[in-house]
């Protein structure tokens, strides 16, 4: 099966730059950096997104604090393995990085004042765990998904989702292996994770709220109409 890589996994976001840009890592002389990207809720609050861009897409001012941005790019995952334990870490993969200034005209800024928030990511991946479905206290209906999604190179992200109501009982159904496509935002959310010492480290989470979710199924009833059409013929 042919792969599109870009239509597996992308996202398109708006947001003011929060803190100072750090060094993240050099690849063949390409240096790449991490800030991190505030985007605003309906709610009120605001997601903290981290973003990885390599300085070839930035230049003296870009990343300053309170620079409001248009980042397009992918949701990606990778394992850092800090005190001998295994840690998956999310991050957003800029592609491309569009200052947004309030005073101009032009496509982007047009796009930005239609949508006051900008906060979109699709993902088409695969099942790779049962998804756990639970209710809070309240009675909210919440499944936890962890999905594939394929890379070039033989690489796959593995991004957390979270499904809500309906779309969560839906989820709990579906099988290991089961496509999908999840369009939905990215979000972050503080935690607090507990040692068997009793000491407490507060962390912050990455992961999908899936806004919509649709199943991807071969279609084989298709192929074999084909086959018979051609052998009528």
């Amino acid at each position: 099966m042919d792969t599109n890589y870009l239509e597996n996994n992308y996202l398109t976001l708006v947001g003011k730059v929060t803190g100072e840009k750090k060094f993240s890592h050099e690849i063949y002389g390409e240096r790449f950096y991490i800030f991190n990207l505030t985007i605003p809720r309906l709610s009120g609050n605001a997601d903290i997104i981290p973003i990885t861009v390599s300085e070839r897409l930035i230049q003296e001012g870009t990343l300053k604090e309170g620079k409001k941005l248009l980042v397009k790019g992918q949701f990606r995952s990778y394992n850092s393995y800090e005190n001998e334990k295994n840690r998956l870490i999310l991050t957003v993969f800029a592609k491309d990085i569009i200052e947004i200034e309030e005073n101009e005209t032009n496509e982007e800024n047009e796009m930005v004042r239609k949508d006051t928030i900008t906060n979109e990511v699709v993902l088409v991946g695969f099942i790779c765990k049962k998804p756990i479905y639970r209710q809070t206290p309240f009675g909210r209906e919440i499944s936890d998904i962890l999905l594939a999604v394929n890379r070039a190179y033989n690489k796959s992200d593995y991004i957390p989702c979270i499904a809500w109501g309906r779309n969560a009982r839906f989820c709990q159904n579906l099988e290991v292996g089961s496509q999908v496509k999840i369009v939905g935002r990215v979000q972050s959310r503080t935690y607090e994770k507990k040692y068997e010492d009793g000491t407490i480290e507060n962390r912050v989470a990455y992961e999908v709220s899936v806004g919509s979710l649709e199943v991807i199924e071969e279609k084989k009833d298709e192929k074999e109409t084909d086959i018979e059409n051609q052998e009528a013929v």
